[in-house]
């Protein structure tokens, strides 16, 4: 009898402990994935509980990139669920497995500036915060603000070009590591491929870039110029539908990544 009682406690632990947090937003979307790309699953009305079982990182909203996976299966943007801190209330999702994390730190923690220029050609200056296409509050090259006004940004409102691509430089590098993080050391990449990648990751966010198939083929041992040519351009939707600014950036992440270069960045910067 006690065995059967401890037996019972485990399996049913995952979903007793669950708490439950309300929904802040009027209608919040819950997705398949951590990402405003992913589809939805369900809604979710202001004030409804919801039982968040894990959490990750994914497309951050509002400067908040966890997305609370619910009971339902689906994934809802933990900005709009009240758990009462800013930050991870329970387990990450999948634990630490994925296959990545092979590098030593030692790439190259700055892109090339073809890189920073492409992500600030596609990301489009903005001076001053205002919400972008999908609502989100930017400002400068894709700085998605991380408090109300932007309070964060050291550098003046209106920002000039000067100080949004100083800005750009200083977002950069948190979205290299989280790339370097899931690749793991087999993988090799010169400085326009690693480039390419940061600017993908800063547009589609690291959750993504995590659990997505280009990741894993990578570390799979495939040729990185097969793998960037056909899976880079499947990025391309945003609110559900073909965006064609995402056509034409792939085009140009593509472009830059198949660009011969011979200096390394990943796994050893040279």
């Amino acid at each position: 009898m006690k065995l059967f009682s401890l037996a019972l406690f485990a399996a049913l632990s995952a979903t007793s402990f669950a708490k439950a947090y309300p929904i802040t937003g009027d209608t919040v979307n819950c997705r398949s994935g951590p990402g405003t790309s992913y589809a939805v699953k369900k809604s979710y009305k202001k004030g409804q509980n919801v039982s968040v079982s894990c959490q990750t990182s994914g497309t951050s909203v509002s400067g908040n990139n966890i997305w609370d996976k619910t009971s339902d299966g689906c994934y809802v943007a933990d900005h709009y669920v009240k758990t009462g801190v800013n930050g991870y209330v329970t387990t990450k999702c999948g634990g630490s497995s994925g296959g990545g994390g092979g590098s030593s730190g030692s790439y190259c923690k700055k892109i090339n500036t073809a890189g920073v220029n492409l992500v600030a050609q596609w990301e489009g200056f903005v001076a001053s915060p205002k919400p972008d296409p999908i609502g989100l509050p930017t400002v400068g090259y894709g700085h998605l603000c991380q408090k109300k006004g932007c309070a964060e940004v050291k550098y003046k409102f209106p920002l000039t070009k000067t100080t949004a691509k100083q800005l750009l430089s200083d977002d950069l590098p948190k979205y290299t590591k989280c790339l370097a993080g899931y690749l793991n050391s087999k993988v090799k990449l010169n400085d326009n491929q690693l480039a390419a990648l940061t600017s993908w990751t800063f547009n589609v966010g690291c959750g993504n870039v995590k659990t997505s198939t280009l990741v894993k083929r990578l570390n799979k041992g495939e040729s990185p110029n097969t793998v960037a040519g056909q899976e880079l351009p499947k990025w391309r939707m945003a609110g559900g539908r073909v965006m064609q600014g995402l056509v034409n950036r792939r085009k140009a992440e593509v472009k830059l990544f198949k660009k011969a270069s011979s200096k390394q960045a990943y796994p050893k910067c040279q």
